[in-house]
């Protein structure tokens, strides 16, 4: 099967209809949505305000041209003055409307980023997404670029199409009249052909519009290629900066290099394509453009010749034409727009409906129940079963939990273990919620109550006394308290630093980032810790602080999933076990458990 069909099978695509539904529908939902409809108004009375004008300028050509044949100076000044209000008019509606179409792009913009935004971020969404497969690569691309480029096309292609239809209204009219009654001799036959200029102009901008649409045609898939490309790139060097110091040390520079000159092709081969489709849609475009020149006095000089119209007539005719046709070849000239503003259309929804299918429960069977705060205040696990691949169910991979179940009350400290190989980080994720794939029954306090302290936790780019009070802030602490914290955790060469902008997960090694996380959960004082192997590979020393430093928190019940022996020591916990789903089928002791993926389903 090809990638265009394979693409076609994603159960996250949607129809052009199903698109534009989705984003209209999250527009109707934006809090910008009654902004938007103001200025949409503000720009329909600005652009019939400019249809008028143009009207009255078109119709101003009969007479100040039938001035200059007579060589009427009088008529001739007083025909200018009337074109300098009329031009003034226009220019001060075409001022206008420029800064209402960017008005309405900055707000078309503002709502499409903050709805994607918060889409992708609702809680635990944006992991469920992640191993989707294309469709979850650079969301960074359609949350920035993609959204920009929809918002402005957007708006550029609405705001010509009322003006187009407008225009079209309004000069139809003129051409009719204009050729109403014209008829010419054919072998001695009479012929008359009411709206002569009109059939004219039509069938002219129709070959225009054919035309285009043939040459064209692959435009739209051409895009979303390129901007598909681009994001690679992007990735490949936002990912080679965030890792020099390993790339560094392994001296991996060259194998980056070939791996951004890769992703460089990729780019410029699509530029390429699009170069030459282009390169062939402008022979359309531009050809009839230049024609368009001399096109409407060719078919209006029967009409000349014969006597039918009059020099001013022959140019009210002209300016007549260009209206009409500018109107009807709208579509041609922006063509490669409309192309464009299909695929980052497409690109856009589609992102957005993977991320709301992210939370359409598996097959039925196949997820675990969780309930939160209900019936008691402890937490309980329930003939769990966690799967590794959410499509395979119990005949993947996975592990599952060796007793029938537990029950942890407020204060108890709890391990759960298995043989290495397990992936115990599974059935942390579990517990955690953000990976329900599975079965059995968890039920879990509020989740304000709960910190879940992950192996490798997150770092904002940000002050020191924002990164360890993280993720909201720690209403009304101290200073003296922050510093008291990282004290207790053994950071105390960062005490002084707590205004400090830095990238901290670059700056701290990883001892101090698992003692940072231990700081904050010494400041924020849950009812309920978690942990994923938190202490796995930590420096003895280390290792053996943090813990004296957890066990200070009184009030606090733990829960750590992972291997460590100076937990149980220190502790005493109660200890439960996880093993492979399949052990005969499965992984072999020691190995390391296969990544997880997760595919989005009907």
């Amino acid at each position: 099967m090809s990638n265009a069909a394979a693409a076609a099978t994603e159960p996250y695509e949607l129809p052009l209809s199903g698109q534009l539904r989705m984003m209209m529908g999250a527009f109707w939902a934006s809090p910008v949505r009654r902004q938007l409809v103001l200025l949409a108004i503000a720009l329909l009375v600005i652009i019939i305000a400019t249809t008028y004008a143009t009207y009255r300028l078109n119709e101003w050509n009969g007479p100040f041209y039938d001035a200059l044949e007579r060589r009427d100076m009088a008529g001739f000044l007083k025909q200018l003055g009337v074109f300098g209000i009329i031009a003034f008019c226009l220019t001060l509606l075409n001022v206008i409307q420029t800064w209402l179409n960017q008005i309405t792009a900055l707000k078309m913009r503002e709502g499409l980023a903050r709805d994607l935004a918060n889409v992708w971020l609702t809680p635990g969404r944006a992991l469920k997404l992640a191993g989707a497969g294309s469709i979850a690569n650079n969301p960074d691309q359609r949350l920035h670029e993609d959204t920009r480029i929809l918002a402005e096309n957007t708006t550029a292609l609405a705001i010509g199409l009322v003006n187009s239809t407008i225009l079209l209204g309004s000069f139809i009219g003129v051409l009719w009249a204009i050729s109403t009654d014209f008829g010419f001799n054919i072998a001695g036959h009479h012929v008359v052909i009411p709206g002569y200029m009109l059939w004219a102009t039509i069938l002219y901008a129709l070959t225009g519009s054919v035309l285009s649409n043939v040459v064209g045609s692959m435009l739209a898939r051409l895009n979303a290629d390129r901007y598909a490309r681009e994001a690679d790139l992007r990735s490949a060097l936002v990912r080679a900066n965030e890792n020099l110091k390993p790339i560094t040390l392994a001296r991996g520079e060259p194998s980056e290099l070939a791996r951004v000159q890769d992703a460089i092709g990729g780019v410029l081969g699509m530029l390429r394509k699009l170069a030459w489709a282009l390169t062939n849609l402008t022979w359309v475009s531009s050809g009839f453009g230049w024609l368009a020149l001399v096109a409407p006095i060719i078919i209006a000089s029967p009409m000349y010749f014969s006597g039918e119209l009059t020099f001013g007539g022959l140019m009210m005719a002209v300016g007549a034409f260009n209206q009409v046709n500018t109107a009807l070849r709208w579509y041609v000239q922006n063509f490669s727009v409309i192309a464009d503003w299909r695929a980052t259309l497409a690109r856009v929804s589609f992102f957005r409906n993977a991320l709301l299918m992210a939370d359409t429960p598996a097959k039925e069977g196949q997820v675990i129940n969780y309930q939160h705060g209900v019936e008691g205040d402890g937490v309980s696990v329930r003939g769990v079963e966690v799967y590794g691949e959410p499509d395979m169910g119990a005949d993947g991979h996975g592990i599952k939990l060796k007793e029938d179940g537990f029950t942890v009350e407020p204060g108890e400290r709890v391990m759960v273990n298995g043989d290495p190989g397990t992936d115990r980080h599974l059935f942390f994720q579990a517990l955690a919620g953000i990976w329900p794939w599975g079965r059995g029954e968890i039920r879990l306090p509020q989740a304000e109550r709960m910190i879940l302290m992950p192996q490798e936790g997150y770092l904002p780019t940000a002050k020191l006394r924002e990164a360890i009070t993280y993720p909201s802030g720690i209403p009304d602490v101290t200073d003296e308290a922050l510093k008291a914290a990282l004290l207790q955790v053994g950071l105390d060469r960062y005490v002084g630093q707590l205004d400090k902008v830095e990238r901290w997960d670059r700056v701290l090694d990883k001892e101090e980032e698992a003692a940072l996380q231990v700081a904050n959960a010494v400041l924020r004082k849950p009812d309920w810790l978690v942990m994923d192997d938190v202490l796995e590979g930590l420096e003895p020393e280390v290792r053996v602080q943090l813990i004296g430093v957890l066990e200070g928190l009184e009030g606090t019940t733990l829960i750590y999933v992972g291997r460590s022996e100076d937990f149980a020591n220190r502790f005493k916990p109660k200890i439960y076990h996880v093993a492979p789903l399949h052990p005969n089928g499965g992984m072999e002791m020691g190995e390391t458990a296969p990544q997880t993926s997760v595919k989005l389903h009907e």
